[in-house]
């Protein structure tokens, strides 16, 4: 099943802070595995419950999957996500 993909409107913060070099990378990964198998990648627990991350590299997209859609909320590094 393939998923429409949608932003939140903050996650166009995030992207200023990304390099567009790798901000490439990460559209394209979204694109392709992330709209066909958001199902599958891992969900979050405690109070993020209901929502799911996807690895890129360094950096991670939190999501959540709305009937058919998917919903980015925040992409961000690794360093700056656990803080």
């Amino acid at each position: 099943m393939a998923y429409k993909i949608t932003y939140k409107s903050s996650v166009e913060r995030d992207f200023k802070k990304i390099d567009k070099s790798q901000l490439k990378i990460i559209f394209e990964k979204i694109d392709t595995e992330l709209a066909e198998k958001g199902e599958q990648f891992p969900a979050l627990t405690g109070k993020f419950s209901g929502l799911r991350k996807y690895r890129i590299g360094d950096y991670r997209v939190i999501y959540s999957i709305l009937d058919d859609s998917i919903l980015i909320l925040r992409i961000a590094h690794r360093k700056e996500f656990y803080r």
